[in-house]
């Protein structure tokens, strides 16, 4: 069998320790999973340094890219970061060493801002649109919001000149406003974009298990009151994207629709949910525990610890490979003859708890927000391609959607002339 040369790991050195308390956080109760480690809860010396040395042993490339997470990883404090630094360059020989870290702002300071900048970590903020909205969910210990201090460390990471992008949750509130929330992350300066459709839920009977929210192989379970409606998930996908298309394609990049392009493109997505195959994308937790996923911290899950094995090794475990083919195998009737199969492949596999087309729920629960997106943005999607493969920037599409002149002749061109769009094929051939 051929070995499987990469793998991707997000790191939590803080567990589900986090210094707020989002009501709808997924990962709080997972400290129910660890109650030995509530006193000692930190990533110590010895386990940061076989992290740092086994994850790059685990990459066939010359570039590496840490993931740090959490909870909320500045609860480490700087000096744990000064030596995972201080270990890449040790164990990094002469790979390139980046950093991906996700954070809620709350602890930035100038000092963070200074050893971001000096050893490129790239930095994502966590916010979910002006303060109406992000402080809905968003609260400190004492249910206080937390935007003011979310936007200070914003402004700090502009002053230093520090890469960072936000990471938006849509939930049940701030998806009823889609362009509020998307002018407001360009406003305060976010060129980067990520929107995550909150899908959780809960067990109907919490007092038999170790956590509230169900494992995803339970097809049983209350969606929360605060997950995001599936159509309202695809409305608000679609209006934000008709203002993309119009005034920001090569200025915003949104996660979302970047990796429908490259869908559209014939490349595989960008994004895991949307990949043919999932796996290899692991979670790391304090003590050295290694997880399938983010989403699939359960027992049943763990794939070993890293003082016991490699991640080389539990990379390329039977475990890992079944997990990560599982996605397509599964993958229902329905989802297999859909016409945007090619840039779904049925979602997350955490999502699938619909009835499927056997009646076995086995359907995401996103299908019919994601549905309406790619069918809403699929003129644009093959518009942006022919661009492409003509040599040009897809964001010569504003100036075709921004000509009123065009849009008055677009309705009156014969469907056998040429296209106005100067591609030289036929109008039905084409934009038509």
């Amino acid at each position: 069998m051929n070995q499987i040369s990469n793998c991707h790991v997000m790191a939590k050195p803080s567990g589900s320790v986090c210094n707020i308390d989002c009501e709808y956080c997924f990962y709080l109760e997972k400290e129910k999973l660890y109650p030995d480690r509530q006193k000692n809860w930190r990533m110590n010396d010895e386990t940061l340094e076989k992290y740092v040395k086994q994850y790059i042993e685990a990459q066939n490339s010359d570039s590496v890219q840490f993931s740090w997470q959490g909870g909320e990883p500045t609860l480490l404090g700087i000096n744990f970061y000064r030596t995972v630094v201080r270990l890449c360059k040790l164990y990094g020989k002469n790979k390139k060493i980046s950093h991906a870290f996700q954070t809620n702002g709350i602890l930035i300071n100038d000092e963070w801002c200074q050893l971001f900048k000096e050893n490129d970590f790239l930095i994502g903020v966590s916010i979910d649109g002006p303060e109406d909205l992000h402080d809905v969910y968003r609260t400190n210990t004492s249910g206080k919001g937390t935007h003011s201090k979310v936007l200070k460390a914003i402004k700090l990471l502009k002053k230093h000149k520090v890469e960072f992008n936000t990471l938006t949750v849509v939930n049940d509130q701030n998806v009823k406003q889609p362009l509020k929330v998307y002018q407001y992350l360009k406003s305060i300066g976010s060129n980067f974009i990520q929107f995550i459709p909150l899908v959780e839920r809960q067990d109907s009977d919490q007092s038999t298990n170790d956590t509230w929210l169900v494992n995803p192989d339970e097809k049983l379970g209350d969606v929360t009151q605060w997950s995001v409606n599936p159509k309202e998930y695809g409305t608000f996908l679609n209006e934000i994207f008709d203002h993309w298309v119009r005034n920001d394609v090569g200025s915003i990049f949104v996660q979302q629709f970047d990796a429908t392009l490259s869908a559209w493109t014939g490349q595989q997505s960008t994004i895991c949910v949307f990949s043919p195959r999932c796996g290899h994308a692991f979670a790391l937790e304090a003590n050295g525990d290694l997880f399938q996923c983010d989403h699939y911290v359960y027992p049943e899950y763990k794939l070993g610890n890293i003082h016991n094995e490699s991640i080389k090794t539990m990379n390329n475990s039977e475990a890992a490979i079944e997990f990560g083919l599982k996605k397509s195998k599964e993958l229902n009737s329905k989802c297999q003859s859909c016409r945007y199969r090619f840039a779904c492949h049925g979602g997350c596999p955490k999502h699938r708890f619909l009835p499927g087309p056997s009646g076995n729920p086995d359907h995401n629960y996103l299908c019919e927000g994601y549905y309406s997106f790619f069918d809403h943005s699929q003129n644009a999607m093959a518009f942006m391609v022919k661009l492409i493969n003509n040599g040009d920037s897809p964001a010569q599409i504003m100036n075709y959607y921004n000509n009123e002149q065009h849009k008055g002749t677009k309705k009156k061109v014969s469907r056998n002339a040429l296209c106005p769009c100067n591609s030289g094929k036929k109008f039905k051939r084409c934009c038509a």
